[in-house]
C-alpha cells in the first residue's frame, strides 16, 4: 500500500477500532508541535519557551 499516508493510517485506525477518544489528544500533540516549529522562527521563542 504505498499510496496510503501516514494520517490515512491514523484516520482508519481511529475510524475501525472507533477510539475518538485519541482525537483530542493527537489535535493537541500537532497544535503543540506547530507552535514549537513556530517559536523557533520567531521573535517571541523566549516568550514561548519560558511557558514550558
Amino acid at each position: 500500500m504505498p499510496g496510503i499516508s501516514a494520517w490515512g493510517e491514523i484516520w482508519g485506525f481511529l475510524r475501525e477500532r472507533k477510539k475518538w477518544w485519541l482525537t483530542p489528544i493527537i489535535v493537541m500533540m500537532v497544535l503543540v508541535g506547530a507552535l514549537l516549529v513556530f517559536a523557533q522562527t520567531s521573535a517571541l521563542a523566549p516568550f514561548i519557551y519560558a511557558i514550558f
